[in-house]
C-alpha cells in the first residue's frame, strides 16, 4: 500500500475527538497531502454519531489497533500470470520486470500457486534429466507460442497432453523401433529436413511434429498428416534449440509451487513471519477476501519502514493512545491537555495550548494556513468545541475558544446556544444502553507513580437515572478495575443544568481513605462546580495518588 498517514484520536473517543481527526485530515487534504485519512481507534458516541450523521461528514476509519499487519509492509504493486500460459512465457515476464516470484491465477483471477526459481530449477531439472524418462504436459498452441513455431497443421490446439519427446536424429529403422516403443503414448516428435523420419512419424501416429531449422514439410506429407490428425509447426530454430525450449512449452501452472498458501492483508506480522521462513522464496502472495491476488510480501519487506505513519490529535499520553503507536513514525501531536509519558526519537510537530478543545486549535490551523473551511467541517468544529467546554461554560473555557466559536458560527450560520443543546441531548441519552457502553463511551486511562487508574465522563441533565442505576455501574467499575489491575476506575456524571457532577468511584480499599471529596452516598460523591474531568478532577486525583505513593 501506498504511505498512509493516520490522524487519530484516543481510545475510546470523544467528539473532540473524532471531529478534531476528521477536520485535520480534510486540512491536510486541501493542502494537497491526499495520502492523510482520518481515523478513530474506538467506536463513537451516540452524541459523535448524531454530528457526524447531521452535517454529513464521513466518519473517521476504524482502526481498532495499529498491531503490524501485512498491509503495512507488502507490495501492492504485484503482476500475475495465467495458470495456462506457457512457462517460457512466464520467466520471460519475470526476467523482464526483475520479479523473484510470480503468482499463478485461474481464469476467475483466483490465486492458485506461485511460480519461483527454486521450484522451476527443480521441475526442470527433472524433465531434462537424461538418466530418467520423462513426459511434459503441453498442448500444440504453447509449443507454437514458445518456438515462435510457423503453424502448418494445428488439431485441437489448446488441449492439453502428457507427451513424450522423440528426437528424430538417428537411422530410419531405429527411429521406427523407437515409434513402435511409445505406440500407446502422446509423442512430440522433432527433427530437420528428414522426409524419411517426418513420414515415419506421421505414420507412426504422433501428436506433433516439429520440423527445424526453418525447414518446409512436402505437400505429400502434409496430406497425409491430415488424414492422419497430425498437428505440424516450424520451428526458426535448430534441433538442439528446439529440443531445449519444448520442456518450457509446459503450463506455468505445472511448475509453480502449490504448497505456497496464501495470506491476507489482515494478518499480523507475528503470524507471517514463520511462513515466510517456511516458504522456499521467502515471499508470500497476499490475496484478499474472494482469494484475488492483491500484493506480495518477502522478509526483505519486513525490514524496511512501514507504510504507515501517525498524528495524534486531543492526546499525548500513550495509555490513551491506539495499540501498536509504538510500530510507527509520530509525526504531529496536536493536544490540549497535560503532557503524558510521550517520548519520540526524533524531533516532531507539538503544539499542546490551554484551551478548551482540540478543535479550537485545528479551527485556527486551517485559518493560518489561509484555507477555507468547508461549511459541513465547521460545522462538526463548532460542535467539537461546544461539546467539549459545555456550550462554552466549562472552567477550560478560553477567549480563544469564544472567539472561534463565533467565527465558526459565522461561517455555518449555526445558533451556538441551540446547537449546543442539540448536543447535550444526543450525548446525555442513557436509556437502552448498557452500564459498559456508557464507561466506555469517553473512558481515559492514566499513569502516575507505578500505578494506573481511568476515569469516564458523561454529560447528562440530570443524574437521577445513573443513581437508580448505581449497582449496574459499580459492578462494571470494578471490573474494568481488575480486569486493568487499576488502582481505581471512576465515572465522573456531570449535570449539565446545575454544572457540577457526581462521581462514581470503585477503587483499592487501600486508597479509599484519601478520598477527601464529599460523600453523597456509598461509592458516590459530590463535586460542586466541577465539570472538567481534564482541568478540575484529575489534577485533584493526580494529588491524591502522589500522596498515597509517597
Amino acid at each position: 500500500m501506498k504511505k498512509t498517514v493516520y490522524i487519530i484520536g484516543h481510545k475510546n473517543p470523544d467528539t473532540d475527538s473524532a471531529v478534531s481527526a476528521a477536520a485535520y485530515a480534510k486540512l491536510k487534504q486541501l493542502l494537497g497531502f491526499d495520502n492523510y485519512v482520518a481515523a478513530r481507534a474506538g467506536h463513537l458516541s451516540p452524541q459523535s454519531e448524531y454530528i457526524f450523521s447531521r452535517f454529513k461528514v464521513n466518519l473517521p476509519e476504524y482502526i481498532p489497533d495499529l498491531i503490524p499487519k501485512t498491509a503495512y509492509y507488502m507490495k501492492d504493486k504485484c503482476d500475475t500470470v495465467s495458470e495456462n500460459v506457457s512457462l517460457w512465457q512466464a520467466i520471460g515476464d519475470m526476467d523482464t520486470k526483475d520479479y523473484k516470484v510470480l503468482p499463478i491465477v485461474d481464469e476467475k483471477g483466483t490465486y492458485c500457486s506461485l511460480l519461483h526459481y527454486n521450484a522451476f530449477a527443480k521441475d526442470v531439472l527433472k524433465i531434462m534429466n537424461p538418466d530418467h524418462k520423462s513426459a511434459i504436459t503441453t498442448s500444440v498452441d504453447l509449443v507454437k507460442t514458445t518456438l515462435n513455431a510457423q503453424p502448418i497443421i494445428v488439431k485441437n490446439g489448446s488441449t492439453l497432453m502428457k507427451c513424450g519427446i522423440i528426437l528424430g536424429t538417428s537411422q530410419l529403422t531405429t527411429f521406427k523401433e523407437l515409434m513402435n516403443a511409445h505406440k500407446s503414448e502422446n509423442m512430440i516428435v522433432i527433427t530437420g529436413n528428414r522426409d524419411d523420419i517426418q513420414e515415419a512419424a506421421i505414420e507412426g501416429g504422433a501428436k506433433l511434429v516439429v520440423i527445424t531449422s526453418g525447414f518446409v514439410l512436402k505437400k505429400e506429407l502434409r496430406e497425409k498428416a491430415e488424414k492422419k490428425g497430425v498437428s505440424v509447426l516450424i520451428s526458426p530454430y535448430p534441433s538442439a534449440s528446439t529440443a531445449m525450449l519444448i520442456p518450457y512449452a509446459t503450463p506455468v501452472s505445472a511448475m509453480a509451487d502449490a504448497t505456497v498458501k496464501p495470506i491476507q492483508a489482515e494478518d499480523t506480522v507475528t503470524r507471517i513471519r514463520p511462513l515466510l521462513q517456511q516458504s522456499a522464496s521467502r515471499s508470500l502472495p497476499v490475496v484478499n477476501k474472494d482469494n484475488k491476488v492483491i500484493g506480495l510480501i518477502s522478509e526483505s519487506d519486513l525490514l524496511r519502514e512501514p507504510n504507515v505513519e501517525v498524528i495524534l490529535v486531543d492526546h499525548n499520553e500513550i495509555t490513551q493512545a491506539v495499540e501498536g503507536l509504538e510500530h510507527y513514525k509520530l509525526l504531529e501531536v496536536i493536544d490540549h491537555h497535560r503532557l503524558g509519558n510521550l517520548a519520540t526519537k526524533y524531533p516532531i510537530t507539538f503544539i499542546n495550548k490551554p484551551v478548551g478543545a482540540t478543535a479550537t486549535l485545528i479551527t485556527n490551523l486551517y485559518r493560518e494556513h489561509k484555507v477555507s473551511i468547508p461549511i459541513n467541517i465547521a460545522s462538526i468544529l463548532l460542535c467539537g468545541i461546544l461539546a467539549d467546554t459545555l456550550i462554552l461554560q466549562s472552567t477550560t473555557t478560553t477567549d480563544i475558544d469564544r472567539e472561534t466559536a463565533e467565527y465558526l458560527s459565522n461561517i455555518t450560520n449555526l445558533d451556538i446556544q441551540k446547537l449546543g443543546e442539540d448536543l447535550i441531548t444526543a450525548g446525555s441519552r442513557i436509556g437502552g444502553r448498557s452500564a459498559s457502553e456508557v464507561i466506555h463511551q469517553d473512558m481515559k486511562e492514566y499513569s502516575q507513580q507505578k500505578e494506573s487508574y481511568t476515569v469516564s465522563q458523561i454529560e447528562v441533565d440530570t443524574p437521577d437515572e445513573i443513581l437508580k442505576r448505581k449497582k449496574e455501574f459499580m459492578d462494571e467499575l470494578e471490573i474494568e478495575r481488575r480486569s486493568r489491575k487499576a488502582l481505581f476506575c471512576a465515572l465522573l456524571v456531570t449535570d449539565i443544568t446545575s454544572l457540577s457532577s457526581i462521581l462514581l468511584f470503585e477503587g483499592d480499599e487501600h486508597f479509599i481513605p484519601y478520598l477527601t471529596f464529599p460523600k453523597k452516598e456509598e461509592n458516590v460523591y459530590y463535586l460542586k462546580d466541577v465539570v472538567s474531568r481534564k482541568k478540575q478532577l484529575i489534577p485533584l486525583l493526580s494529588e491524591l495518588v502522589d500522596h498515597y505513593a509517597q
